[in-house]
Formats: C-alpha cells, structure tokens, sequence
C-alpha cells in the first residue's frame, strides 16, 4: 500500500524495486495523480484530494501546527485520506479501533494526548480555533506553557536539552568510504540531485505544467567535465549510453567545468537516474546513497 509516494521513480536501482513489487499479489496506491509511474502499476489506485480540498492539521519543519481548511471540493470520487481510511475500517469490520476518529479534530486531539510528557508535547494547544488565532503554534506546548503563547520560539534556547543531565550530546562516527568504489569498467563517479528550480521531485505536479516544462530540458542529461569529455571524443549535445552495475540509459551531454574530473551530475527529475544509483542505505537514517555509485559513459553517434 503506498500513499503519496512515487517509489517507481524515486527509489535507488529500479530494477530491483521493480522485482520487488513483482513479489506483491496485489498493489494499492493511493494518490492525487493517477499518472505517476507508481499509480501505473497499481492493481487498484484510490484517488484522494488534495489539500485545498480537505480538512485537517500541518506540522511544518519550523515545527508549527496549522490548520488547513477546505476551500474547494474534490473532484470526482477523490476523497481525504481521513475518509477513505474510516470507509475502510467500515468494510473489514475494524471501525471499533478509530471509533474515536469522528473528524479530523478529533484525531487532532488523540494526537494532543499522545504527545503529552514527550519532547513534542502538544498538550497545551486547546483546539483549532487557537491555531487559528495565532497563525499557527510552535511545539512544545504543553498544560503549563499555554499562559502565554509566543510567535516564534526556539528550541534549547535555554540550555537544556532532552537527556538525564540535560546536555547535549554529541554523537559522531569515523568517516566512511564510498560503498561502491569506481573500477575500471566503470571508473566515473555519479552524483544526483536537484537539477532546476522549475521541477520538484519526481515531477508528479511541477510536470505538468507547460510553463515550468519550459524552464528545463525535456531530456534526460548528464553533467560531465570539459577534460573528462575531450579524452572520450565527447561533444555537448551528443548522445551518450551511461551504465551502471544495474542498468543502462541514454541521455544528452551536457559539457561543463561545474563538475570535477572523473565526477558526473544527473538532476533526479528523470525517471532514468535511480535505473543507475545503488540501492545501500545509511545506516542510521536508512536514507539512500543518491550521491555516489560507480558509471561508465560513451557516446553513442560516433
């Protein structure tokens, strides 16, 4: 079951996400667009609304709760989140689990409780209305800081942090190679990222527009240096094969001094990228290593 996320783009080695998904009997998903790569491969896709269409709470990364309201109806059978999971507790005759989930707020308010005594405590915020009126609230909050509300507040502004003595800890590891080291069948080192600032992601929303279309290549390209080109007879604007130990593309060349020797870049926008990246996780985070696996490149209209 996957919600909101377009894993058939973004995951590192599409193969073997592919395999993986090859392993489910069935594939939900559960999305605004029923036209990303993931949605494609859904044996049932449930349309839900956006968030101008819906009712509910935001914690952004300024850790400030907002109240969203609706302004527009969805379209279609698209529904909430909310919605559609209360339709299914109803139909696998589970709905006494979130009996207490009535609305939105209700369920606002079971998260209330459950943050309570934690770093996150949000106790203190009696309803939407407050939100409301202050534009939204910082966490924390709890009972006893609710007195009086400040716009914006800093954490550990007074020295203390969440440990027994109430310092801070600082936790480190030694440095570790890149996982997969280059070789001489594929000696240049791959890097991905944001390409333009006219796309976000995997393009499932910024794709669609045929003014932000315009302000980046329709095509798949790859950064390489001016020298690394001139050694392997390369032109801008050739088109070149790129492989990696998982899987070949074709992209367009695109010559420049931004990147050092021996080092390419290609903008995630692409659903060809992650075809190449390697699959190794950080250890802590479990976040995918996007900045470093191995490639070869040749151009393919000598």
């Amino acid at each position: 079951w996957i919600i909101a996320t377009n894993g058939a783009h973004s995951w590192t080695n599409q193969k073997r996400f592919k395999k993986i998904l090859d392993k489910l009997e069935f594939l939900v998903v559960q999305d605004l667009y029923s036209t990303t790569e993931t949605a494609e491969l859904a044996d049932l896709f449930l349309p839900a609304s956006g968030w101008a269409e819906k009712e509910g709470t935001f914690i952004n990364s300024e850790r400030r709760i907002g109240h969203i309201k609706k302004v527009l109806p969805a379209p279609g059978i698209a529904l909430s989140d909310f919605s559609i999971f209360r339709l299914l507790a109803k139909k696998w005759n589970c709905e006494s689990w979130i009996n207490k989930w009535n609305s939105p707020e209700s369920v606002f308010n079971i998260l209330k409780k459950t943050s309570s005594g934690q770093p996150c405590d949000i106790t203190g915020i009696k309803d939407y209305s407050e939100l409301d009126k202050h534009g939204g609230i910082q966490w924390p909050l709890s009972k006893t800081d609710s007195s009086e509300i400040q716009c914006e507040r800093r954490l550990f502004s007074d020295g203390l942090f969440y440990t027994k003595t109430k310092k801070a800890f600082f936790i480190y590891e030694q440095p570790k190679s890149n996982p997969e080291k280059t070789t001489k069948k594929f000696p240049f080192v791959l890097m991905t990222g944001r390409g333009t600032s006219a796309q976000w992601h995997t393009g499932t929303r910024t794709g669609k527009s045929n003014i932000l279309k315009k302000m980046y290549p329709e095509k798949c390209y790859l950064e390489i240096n001016e020298f690394d080109a001139i050694e392997k007879n390369i032109n801008d604007g050739d088109i070149i094969k790129i492989s990696s130990p998982r899987g070949t593309v074709s992209a367009t060349a695109f010559i420049t001094n931004t990147v050092n020797r021996g080092q390419t870049f290609m903008p995630m926008h692409y659903r060809e990228t992650n075809v190449l990246t390697h699959q190794v996780v950080d250890p802590y985070s479990r976040q995918p290593n996007y900045k470093g696996c191995s490639i070869n490149y040749e151009r393919t209209n000598p």
